[in-house]
């Protein structure tokens, strides 16, 4: 997942990762920071950006989670970014445990 989630950072068409009602006028944006981190039973995936489209982040994760499950590889979620077809997109995660951790502003 770690290795899996490095495909996502940088500048890209996030079209796959946005849910289908998104009002963003552009589906590009820059992922500065994905982060995948194992604490026990948990696994904890932190993502900092300058703004992030509708379920995106949820989208990333549920991707992510196919690559946990041995169901898809690194490429596999590369090849879903470049597909700009969000029926490419593994499954949404469920927001239950997805948490706003800070708001940064310069």
């Amino acid at each position: 997942m770690r290795t899996a989630a490095t495909v996502l950072i940088g500048r890209h068409d996030f079209t796959t990762f946005r849910a289908v009602q998104c009002q963003a006028k552009s589906p590009v944006r820059t992922l500065d920071r994905l982060e995948v981190t194992r604490h026990g039973d948990e696994i904890r995936i932190r993502a900092s950006a300058r703004s992030f489209l509708h379920n995106q982040v949820r989208s990333i994760v549920g991707s992510l989670k196919l690559v946990g499950d041995g169901k898809w590889t690194a490429d596999d979620l590369g090849a879903a970014l470049e597909a700009r077809d969000r029926t490419a997109c593994g499954p949404v995660a469920p927001a239950a445990g997805l948490y706003l951790m800070a708001v940064d502003y310069d």
